[in-house]
């Protein structure tokens, strides 16, 4: 490998938020559609789940226990994420404008050389403000 001087490698870049008005009601708006959705999907099993269990019973009545629990096991997933979702909507409510929040992560392509700091460089932020880039940070 001797004889290499840079290489380009994909480092992650931390994407943050600045907390605004706006910012709270759109994440608040989306975890409401998650709690809508998961509302939906919680009563289209129990639509299809007394048609499942009057099939399986016409069927077979041994296999009515292990359908009983596969769709208790699909309902209590979507009680899960609607409780998790709720536990979210709190946490929005209490954010205070000013703070910073991470959104996420993306990849950006860098050449590095012999002798760069490379903690500084797997350190780098974007920072938003309503959707727009204001702060490059390393």
């Amino acid at each position: 490998m001797a004889g290499i001087e840079s290489l380009t490698i994909k480092c992650p870049v931390t994407i943050k938020a600045k907390v605004t008005e706006d910012l709270k009601a759109h994440l608040a708006a989306e975890i409401q559609e998650a709690i809508k959705k998961a509302d939906i999907e919680l009563q289209q099993i129990e639509f299809h789940a007394k048609r499942m269990m009057t099939e399986q019973a016409k069927q077979d009545a041994q296999g009515l226990v292990g359908l009983r629990q596969q769709i208790d096991a699909e309902r209590q997933k979507r009680f899960e994420f609607k409780n998790h979702m709720l536990e979210k909507l709190k946490e929005t409510a209490q954010l205070e404008i000013g703070a910073e929040i991470v959104q996420g992560t993306m990849d950006r392509v860098v050449a590095i050389s012999l002798g760069d700091d490379l903690h500084k460089l797997m350190a780098t932020e974007i920072l938003l403000e309503d959707g727009k880039i204001i702060a490059f940070r390393s």
